[in-house]
């Protein structure tokens, strides 16, 4: 048999790591540093028709609350977007953006804070919602350093992160050995700052997110509960 196809074959039994999307919900804390209240928060996916998906987060507390939903298909290993909704209110002004990603006609219709949002569609363009599965899913296939082109506003932005390293992380489901990921930002454009810790042994579910506003501002989001595929998130005792 020669050389050439004994390594492709060799290459085929290797294990792949698949792309393959599982149901979760999780229930957060949520604490601005800002103000002594604390609030709640909840992230989900769930199977639609159709081959669909729905990524919901919504966060609330007593003067603020927020809901972002993204709905999405998988093809080959790639992610489409095909709707994102995003809806805040309180604690500064009010935001709305509604985008419908059209794949037939290869072109993004919406509107930002009532502005109206155009662009070509092309495949890795996403919402600010799909890129973080996309990015749950990258860190769980090993990847250290990945980078996305998402829909920002009126412009198209790229978003790049990279792996920290392993850290355990405390929450009220127990210690969960977790990844931690930094978004990567030119500190001479911006001052914001936002770490994310994924967990290892649950399908790199989100178990805390920490971020700093240009302002100074601190937001926290830490795991409360959650199921990944019918299973609930345990872990280790202390």
């Amino acid at each position: 048999m020669p050389r050439v196809l004994l390594m492709l074959l060799a290459l085929l039994a290797l294990p792949v790591q698949a792309l393959e999307l599982k149901p979760f919900s999780a229930s957060y804390t949520a604490d601005w540093k800002q103000v002594p209240i604390s609030g709640t928060a909840g992230r989900s996916l769930k199977a639609l028709d159709n081959g669909r998906w729905e990524l919901d987060f919504e966060a609330s507390m007593l003067v603020a609350s927020l809901k972002e939903t993204s709905t999405l298909r998988m093809e080959s290993d790639a992610f489409l977007p095909l709707t994102y909704r995003f809806d805040r209110s309180g604690l500064g002004k009010s935001k709305q953006v509604e985008l419908d990603f059209d794949w037939t006609e290869k072109q993004v219709l919406g509107n930002d804070r009532g502005e109206p949002v155009r662009f070509p569609l092309n495949r890795g363009l996403m919402d600010k919602s799909t890129y973080q599965l996309v990015l749950q899913h990258d860190v769980a296939a090993g990847k250290q350093s990945v980078s996305y082109q998402v829909i920002d506003g009126d412009e198209i932005e790229t978003y790049d992160f990279r792996v920290l390293g392993e850290e355990r992380v405390r929450t009220k489901a127990g210690l969960i050995d977790a990844i931690k990921v930094e978004r990567v930002r030119d500190p001479t454009q911006s001052s914001r700052k936002t770490v994310l810790w994924f967990a290892k042994d649950w399908n790199y579910l989100l178990v805390r997110l920490h971020q700093v506003e240009k302002d100074g501002k601190e937001y926290q989001i830490m795991l409360k509960d959650g199921q990944v595929d019918g299973r609930t998130v345990k872990g280790l005792a202390e």
